[in-house]
């Protein structure tokens, strides 16, 4: 089963944890967005101008992905949530599995 999964992260941090998914062959591919954030941490409203991550890769991956990216991200709590990807380029999620299989 293939999957996106989200990972928010600061700015200075993006390349760095980008890179080392990548590195361990976590992903195939991952494009990153800037966003706009607003959440509750510790009983008050923050705001923070972040990158959204949006990864592309196996359901088999996704322990190992989130145990690697908390090792390398700054945030105590940082978000990572898998979606399901129900369908697409056929050639696409071929690659997908490839690349994290190699």
């Amino acid at each position: 089963m293939y999957i996106t999964v989200l990972i928010t992260t600061p700015r200075d941090s993006t390349e760095k944890i980008a890179k080392h998914i990548l590195q361990k062959r976590l992903a195939a591919c991952i494009n990153a967005t800037p966003v706009s954030s607003a959440y509750w941490w510790e009983g008050k409203i923050e705001e923070a101008e972040e990158t959204l991550l949006i990864v592309k890769t196996t359901v088999d991956k996704l322990e190992r992905l989130i145990e690697e990216v908390k090792s390398v991200h700054p945030y105590r709590v940082p978000e990572i949530i898998a979606l399901p990807i129900v369908g697409g380029n056929r050639d696409y999620l071929s690659w997908v599995e490839r690349e994290t299989h190699a």
